[in-house]
């Protein structure tokens, strides 16, 4: 199942309206980004992250920076379109 869950992505790379970036394994200045937990930001008000008890809503301007700073420098070091392909392929050889 996983393997078609890669392959999936790999077709996602290839959307126009779709930017699919992937960290590279070895990477290890990951910058204010690391070690990072998950979180989304859906605009300049609001962050969210996922914590063992429940959600955390951030919402303060400073503490949004902080984050759309960690997603910049995980997008900087992340790869995209045909190289995050082949990292997927390695993963999923099989389709």
């Amino acid at each position: 199942m996983m393997a078609g869950q890669l392959v999936h992505l790999a077709e996602v790379t290839r959307w126009p309206a779709v930017s699919l970036g992937i960290i590279p394994l070895g990477i290890t200045d990951r910058g204010p980004a690391g070690p990072a937990e998950d979180f989304w930001i859906f605009d300049s008000q609001v962050v969210t992250s996922e914590l063992v008890s429940g959600y955390l809503s951030v919402t303060q301007p400073r503490e949004i920076a902080m984050y759309a700073q960690a997603f910049a420098r995980l997008a900087e070091i992340a790869v995209y379109g045909a190289r995050a392909r082949e990292l997927l392929a390695v993963l999923a050889p099989q389709h």
